[in-house]
């Protein structure tokens, strides 16, 4: 049975250029804004939209595993919504049989959005259920912080 997580902030950059930044320029962005996460990022499959793979290699002793492909399956430039499934690696080497984050963006002000995270999951392990998607949820919160401090200031 999926379960989900969610959680809401507001971050002090306008909606377009955080869109194109989820959207558009995912690969790039992450490797700016958590270098020290993640070690490269790359389109391994498809142009940016729905079916477009990635491939995140991650620093070891930063990360408890090594990589994660993760395959948009959801894109809308409407209502501004991307969702990124694990489809190998990662979290599916953890215990989990599903594992797929959802972001959602709303216009607050000028150069103000709001960001909707959303993560749905199935998992074979209690442990796994109970502490991943937690740290999880906390580890894109932070993600959306630090990319909120990098359209600011660097990009």
């Amino acid at each position: 049975m999926t379960k989900e997580l969610s959680d809401t902030t507001e971050v002090s950059v306008g909606l377009e250029a955080l869109w194109q930044a989820f959207s558009k320029d995912l690969a790039v962005t992450v490797v700016k804004v958590i270098p020290n996460i993640v070690k490269d990022a790359t389109v391994v499959e498809g142009d940016g939209g729905v079916g477009t793979v990635f491939l995140f290699k991650f620093f070891s002793g930063v990360s408890p595993v090594s990589y994660q492909k993760e395959k948009i399956t959801e894109l809308d430039e409407i209502s501004h919504e991307i969702g990124l499934q694990v489809v190998e690696g990662g979290f599916l080497e953890k215990g989990f049989s599903y594992f797929k984050t959802s972001f959602q963006l709303s216009a607050v002000a000028e150069e103000k959005t709001l960001v909707k995270v959303k993560i749905s999951f199935d998992s074979e392990s209690e442990i796994a259920e109970n502490v991943q998607p937690v740290k999880s949820l906390e580890s894109v919160l932070s993600f959306v912080r630090c990319l909120e401090t990098y359209l600011s200031n660097d990009a």
